[in-house]
């Protein structure tokens, strides 16, 4: 259980980060709104799921987590620049991110 507590985690993360782009600088209420709730079930869901996970692995795949999805959202969201370096880059995160659960 404490594995879907830290993915759920890094997917709150995720929508964490494209609510803060939707803020525009804190200048709109209800993606900031949206912000401040996802940031802190993440930050909640990580931390139940490091009652079992240790912190090495948990937090790299967080953040993992967090970056690859932010990246992969950006691009097809807000229509970021998208080209085939950046996206063997985040396969490597992910990669690393799927390492990183089979060694714990």
């Amino acid at each position: 259980m404490y594995w879907v507590f830290l993915v759920l985690a890094g997917l709150l993360e995720v929508g964490g980060v494209i609510n803060l782009k939707l803020t525009e600088g804190f200048t709109r209420l209800r993606p900031t709104i949206f912000f401040i709730i996802c940031m802190g079930l993440s930050f909640f869901f990580l931390s139940v799921s490091l009652i079992e996970i240790p912190i090495s692995i948990g937090y790299g795949i967080w953040t993992g987590i967090g970056a690859a999805g932010s990246v992969l959202l950006g691009m097809f969201l807000f229509n970021e620049p998208k080209n085939w370096k950046k996206l063997a880059l985040v396969g490597g995160i992910i990669f690393s991110i799927v390492s990183l659960k089979l060694i714990s």
